[in-house]
């Protein structure tokens, strides 16, 4: 017993001293009284053990009561504030000697029963939403964009971005049976010099009968639609440069031929590297950003370079730049292909330096290169091709995401970032203020703005606009309306009238906290969806931790840390950003099904801290760690430094579910059914297949046949569910991390296909590979 009772000893110091501390915050008084408790059975335990037994039963009781106030019947909670105690109580559930039974009598029943009740709330669900989408074709024949059936000819399916498919052979009663048809690997794996962002999130293109994706370096590869077979393959050469805050590649574009059937392809397999090949005319032709700054096209039947674009086949995206720091401007996504053009946009590091490349939108002659216009967010009305001699504003608001077109109404749809640096506001024009964080129509012909609606004003937090938007034409009160649906990081869902800008759903203006460094400001409202899945604000009762010790140093951190709800300005105190900078969505964007007219979408819960540091006129050299860590802001008074909000044993300090699945019906804006979505089986050393709700990055697509497929979660599995009730239906263990957008298509016999890259992800630290997975129904079951 004398170990017994230096355990509780130790236990209950650390929770008096730390509960003290969080007391002194402000914060609840449970953590120290449970610590004065703790040492008072620890000192009693050996020879006084009945007293000590009843004084534990008491502690539990309180606790559990407690534990319910703060929480209510919900597992994880509870779990984590009455575990610990728990075990601690088992040595203490057997008398020391006959005729010493009293303690033993009352704590034992009250440990049984505690426990049975806590394993009970393992049945309850306090965060699901049960119900059902509508099933009803409310339109019987939408616009689907210019894919064919079979194909899938752009990022989202087509330039409408709806990452949705019209093919029904996969349906909720055969799913079950999807089996892997076969997998490829390319080879190109994270290496020791790559910066932390590498990632795997490409959406393969499949025209004919072949796919075409490009891998984290910048390698094309085309495989066989049919068996995975690579036919050929473009390696961009793209050298190692560690101020790049992101290594990745979510996709191609492709070009049809001037003339014929743009989907008939014939691609044979090569025997020599594509970039050994002379560079020839194309007709058709595949186009593919590198990290590098560079815009490439390829042949799509040879991979060769195509020599009326540009300079053989090569753009330099860096052209006109007033910056050109390497690693600090590179596109990411894919460009858009749309009336004759090829509509560039591209990522600018974030915090890394005040001046930085510009954050321009350039469209060139897609056949040729030639430059046709520019849309500089820092200079939004001069839209003609730049003069030789001139340079693009500094700095300005960037579009990292995958941008939407509609060639019937002539305009190209782009989420807007944030100008550099994002925590410090006071570098900005008015200009820049007005298109940042937002999405913004431009006219295909001229690039001249035709609307914009802002979702963050003044943003201080890094909420660019991360999402493709969808455009489906929506069932309205006023009739069939052209829609825009974009999702923010913040958790708003927008509708908007494509065409005009105007908003189907209601956005109101809501106030926000106030409070900044000397200098710059916090706009006083900001602006909210009537469509919103934005989370309720964080108290002290929603810290966790995988203890109650742990749980308690969260509190500690959510009373020391700034916190006033969403849109608290950053500060050199430390501010909790909460939804955090992953978002509540992300690049993965959400999936519409145009003929139901209903939405599904990954809402995801994570936050944040922000904190600025002061350089006192100093800077600090090589400090840019990325995406999360510190990073220099050359030029400005303040570093900032971002990370997620984590308890000491490198888990959220806000009790879960971080991860959801959910439905919506787009003509009500109502949220038919909400799921928790993932397990930590990858997040912990044990393979616990416990489902959370875990966080994830990463898209969905929906087929007709009424299945959603998504990945993304830090889990390694692929999922399908039930679009009408959100159940899952199915699931595929993966040897590598999801973290990509799947998409689907029929093969050259006429079966329904899905396919999946599964690479992994470097921030989020799932399993690193190289893969192409392909999943389809077993012969007899897809006839």
């Amino acid at each position: 017993m004398i170990i017994y009772s230096l355990i509780l000893l130790l236990v209950g110091l650390s929770l008096l001293g730390g509960g003290a501390w969080l007391a002194t915050l402000g914060g609840s008084w449970y953590y120290a009284l449970a610590g004065l408790v703790l040492i008072a059975v620890g000192a009693m335990a050996r020879s006084r053990r009945v007293p000590a037994q009843l004084l534990y039963a008491g502690l539990l009781v309180a606790t559990a009561a407690w534990a319910l106030w703060e929480s209510g019947y919900d597992w994880w909670p509870l779990a984590t504030r009455m575990g610990l105690l728990m075990l601690l109580a088992i040595p203490l559930l057997w008398p020391p000697r006959a005729g010493k039974r009293l303690g033993t009598v009352v704590l034992l029943p009250v440990w049984a029963v505690l426990g049975v009740g806590l394993l009970g709330s393992l049945a309850a669900d306090a965060h699901r939403i049960e119900g059902r989408l509508n099933e009803d074709e409310i339109v019987q024949s939408p616009e689907l964009g210019d894919s064919p059936e079979a194909s899938w000819h752009a990022y989202g399916r087509s330039n409408l971005g709806q990452r949705y498919s019209p093919l029904d052979q996969i349906t909720p009663d055969n799913v079950g049976e999807l089996e892997l048809a076969w997998q490829y690997q390319t080879g190109d794996r994270k290496g020791p010099d790559d910066v932390g962002e590498t990632t795997y999130e490409a959406t393969p293109l499949k025209v004919g009968n072949a796919l075409f994706l490009c891998t984290p370096h910048n390698w094309l590869v085309t495989l066989d639609a049919d068996s995975g077979e690579k036919l050929w393959q473009y390696d961009a050469k793209v050298p190692a440069e560690s101020s790049r805050q992101h290594q990745t590649c979510r996709g191609v574009s492709y070009l049809p031929p001037a003339s014929g059937d743009g989907d008939s392809l014939d691609v044979a397999a090569a025997s020599q590297p594509a970039e050994a090949l002379e560079p020839i005319q194309c007709d058709a032709q595949l186009f593919m950003p590198t990290s590098d700054a560079r815009l490439l096209a390829v042949d799509p039947a040879t991979g060769a370079r195509c020599a009326n674009f540009a300079d053989n086949g090569e753009l330099d995206l860096m052209h006109n730049m007033p910056f050109t720091q390497s690693g600090f401007y590179y596109s990411t996504s894919p460009p858009v292909v749309a009336n004759g053009l090829v509509v560039v946009a591209g990522a600018v590091n974030d915090n890394y330096a005040v001046d930085s490349p510009s954050g321009v939108i350039r469209a060139y002659d897609a056949r040729t290169g030639e430059l046709r216009w520019n849309w500089d967010s820092g200079n939004p009305n001069e839209t003609a091709p730049i003069g030789e001699d001139e340079t693009y504003a500094t700095s300005s608001p960037n579009s990292w995401a995958v941008a939407s077109a509609d060639e019937e109404l002539g305009l190209i749809y782009f989420p807007m970032g944030n100008r550099t640096p994002d925590q410090l506001g006071h570098f900005r024009s008015e200009a820049e203020e007005k298109f940042a964080t937002s999405v913004v129509a431009l006219r295909l012909d001229s690039g001249q703005v035709e609307w914009v609606q802002q979702f963050v004003h003044h943003d201080l937090w890094d909420m660019d606009t991360p999402a493709q938007p969808s455009l489906v034409d929506l069932e309205t009160d006023e009739g069939m309306q052209p829609a825009l649906v974009v999702p923010t990081k913040q958790g708003d869902v927008y509708v908007l009238n494509r065409a005009t800008g105007e908003p189907i759903f209601p956005i109101t203006e809501e106030p926000a906290p106030q409070g900044t460094i000397e200098g710059d400001y916090a706009a006083p409202t900001q602006p909210r969806s009537a469509l919103s899945f934005r989370p309720p604000k964080l108290r002290e009762a929603d810290m966790w931790g995988g203890s109650l010790i742990d749980q308690m140093v969260c509190r500690i951190q959510f009373r020391s840390l700034r916190y006033e709800g969403q849109y608290t300005p950053p500060s050199e105190q430390g501010t909790i950003v909460f939804p955090g900078n992953f978002g509540v969505f992300n690049w993965g964007s959400l999936a519409v099904d145009p003929k139901r007219q209903v939405m599904f979408g990954m809402p995801l819960y994570l936050a944040f801290t922000s904190t600025l540091v002061p350089k006192d006129g100093a800077e600090l050299g090589e400090t840019n760690q990325g995406e999360q860590g510190l990073n220099e802001n050359a030029g400005a008074d303040y570093a900032v430094e971002m990370k997620p909000f984590l308890s000491p044993l490198g888990i959220p300090c806000q009790q879960p579910p971080w991860g959801y699945v959910a439905g919506t019906d787009l003509r009500t804006g109502e949220v038919a059914w909400q799921h928790k979505n993932g397990t930590i089986e990858d997040m912990t050393a044990l393979p616990l297949p416990f489902e959370m709700g875990v966080p994830g990055i990463g898209g969905p697509i929906i087929t007709d046949g009424g299945v959603a497929f998504l990945a993304a979660s830090v889990d390694d599995y692929f999922r399908a569910y039930d679009l009408t009730t959100g159940e899952q239906l199915w699931e595929s263990r993966l040897p590598a991390g999801g973290q990509a957008t799947p998409m689907t298509y029929l093969n050259s016999k006429g079966e329904q296909m899905v396919v999946l890259v599964a690479g992994g992800h470097g921030s989020i630290g799932t399993t690193i590979g190289d893969y192409v997975m392909a999943y389809k129904l077993p012969d007899q079951a897809s006839q």
